[in-house]
């Protein structure tokens, strides 16, 4: 059986749909916590990589060690040439490690919430328009040799492919209904910062947009671990 990393920065982080439609294709998931002292191991002995989001900053290696050894250890991931993916704080600490820019929006701006996203002008994996989920603070610079796949209206670059196995995701495509019920309401504070939507709000987009999310999800991952047995995916209510 075939194994994925997921790299967390909580002791409560769940990969949610992510986890679930690669469950279903038979792929196992280890998962890792450097936050919480868990040392990150050789990548090449895994299928793929997935670095998730967290509360911290990308920006917080000179005070949070950990943050300096994932983005070390990412350039051994992208050296092994494992499949790497990013999301939101994942996708912010690959924008460094390939040297880009991670800061705050210039009016301090959030995006809490269902946001729409568009695809860049040459990309086929968005081919159409769709709302995905937020919950971050700052956004990455594309870095140079990247290819822009997608990109928002308030933090502009949302996703980029770096070579043949990388891509960041600055969105949430793992989201649940049950996830955006726990965040919502362990973070209650911050859906009163400037851009961040209201839990009913939140609630009631992930109703009309997230099953376009779990159609376009799964055929990403299909593209990210090519060659991999596929089987039908269609998550029950």
């Amino acid at each position: 059986m075939s194994s994925i990393l997921a790299v967390v920065h909580q002791e409560t982080s769940d990969p949610g749909l992510v986890g679930q439609i690669l469950t279903s294709r038979g792929y196992r998931f280890q998962q890792c916590c450097p936050a919480l002292g868990d040392e990150l191991p050789d990548p090449s002995t895994y299928a793929g990589v997935i670095v998730f989001g967290g509360p911290m900053s990308a920006n917080d290696d000179q005070t949070l060690p950990f943050i300096h050894q994932e983005l070390r250890w990412m350039d051994r991931v992208l050296a092994a040439d494992v499949p790497l993916l990013g999301i939101c704080l994942g996708a912010q600490l690959l924008a460094r490690a390939l040297g880009a820019t991670v800061e705050a929006h210039p009016e301090g701006l959030r995006e809490i919430g269902y946001f729409p996203l568009y695809r860049a002008e040459d990309d086929r994996l968005f081919q159409q328009p769709m709302h995905v989920y937020h919950w971050h603070q700052e956004g990455f610079e594309l870095p140079n040799g990247a290819q822009l796949l997608a990109q928002g209206d308030l933090f502009v670059n949302q996703a980029f492919r770096y070579g043949k196995r990388a891509f960041g995701l600055q969105f949430h495509p793992e989201i649940t209904a049950e996830l955006i019920e726990l965040w919502t309401t362990r973070g209650a504070e911050q859906l009163l910062l400037p851009g961040a939507q209201a839990q009913s709000l939140q609630v009631y987009q992930h109703r009309l947009y997230s099953k376009a999310v779990e159609t376009w999800l799964a055929r990403f991952l299909d593209h990210w671990l090519p060659g991999q047995a596929r089987s039908p995916w269609m998550l029950t209510a």
